[in-house]
């Protein structure tokens, strides 16, 4: 894995630029603007302070929030895994999809959605991640951190559900999952399983077929930007994470 920043290559541009508005000519290069918004991701600069000559930052903000809010980042994220599950041998869309949270620290400007995971001591927001077997992103929210696994992850079932469809079989979660959120599961026929640790076990053991989607949380520690949530909503925290599954995909081609 590349922990640090890198320009689009010519075959990473080639693979993104047809979800990208191109058509018509801009004042700036979109190809330079992708780059631009991969910076603060993988450094946590600020937009103001991003070493882009002849790109203005606003630009930039710009176009970060505009594809956060018309939806061209979550389709961009979704078409780039189906790609890698297709290089890899797989079915576009995966059948079986693992869910967990991480609650992470808030900056102090942020008031947002914030809320003290007693469980963990952690005063800030709380994430929810659903992948795949392999550990590909596919769906992400972002609430308070005194909000109840279950109930966050709730929210969350239809748009799985739209974006696997009729594919998915199987959930797996941990134990905080096995009450209303197993229960909406069933009434979309959607099979949910509860993947622990064996009682007999003592420390850290990593409990198998939920592994990965604590291996996709760790692998967050490699972007700067959402090591911390410095965002003011939670959209964008929610894109970030995005973006950062879309760089992983984009170092596998």
């Amino acid at each position: 894995m590349t922990k640090q920043w890198t320009p689009l290559t010519d075959a990473q541009w080639t693979a993104i630029s047809p979800f990208l508005p191109i058509q018509r000519k801009r004042q700036h290069d979109l190809r330079r603007i992708v780059n631009a918004i991969l910076w603060p991701l993988r450094t946590g600069c600020q937009w103001r302070n991003m070493p882009f000559e002849g790109l203005p930052w606003q630009s930039v903000c710009y176009y970060f929030h505009r594809w956060k809010q018309d939806g061209t980042i979550e389709r961009l994220n979704a078409a780039l895994n189906e790609l890698d599950r297709l290089r890899n041998g797989r079915a576009a869309l995966p059948s079986v999809l693992c869910i967990d949270t991480q609650s992470i620290k808030l900056a102090p400007m942020s008031g947002e959605y914030r809320g003290l995971d007693a469980h963990k001591r952690v005063n800030g927001r709380k994430r929810t991640f659903v992948v795949d077997t392999q550990g590909r992103l596919w769906v992400a929210d972002v609430g308070a951190a005194n909000e109840a696994d279950g109930a966050l992850g709730v929210g969350l079932i239809a748009d799985v559900v739209w974006r696997v469809g009729e594919h998915l079989e199987k959930v797996y979660g941990d134990q905080a999952y096995n009450g209303v959120f197993a229960h909406t599961l069933a009434e979309w026929s959607i099979e949910f399983e509860k993947a622990s640790r064996p009682e007999s076990a003592r420390g850290f053991v990593p409990v198998a077929k939920r592994w990965v989607v604590e291996r996709t949380i760790a692998w967050t520690n490699f972007f700067r930007r959402v090591v911390k949530d410095y965002e003011y909503t939670t959209s964008s925290s929610v894109s970030w994470l995005y973006l950062a599954n879309i760089q992983l995909m984009l170092q596998r081609i």
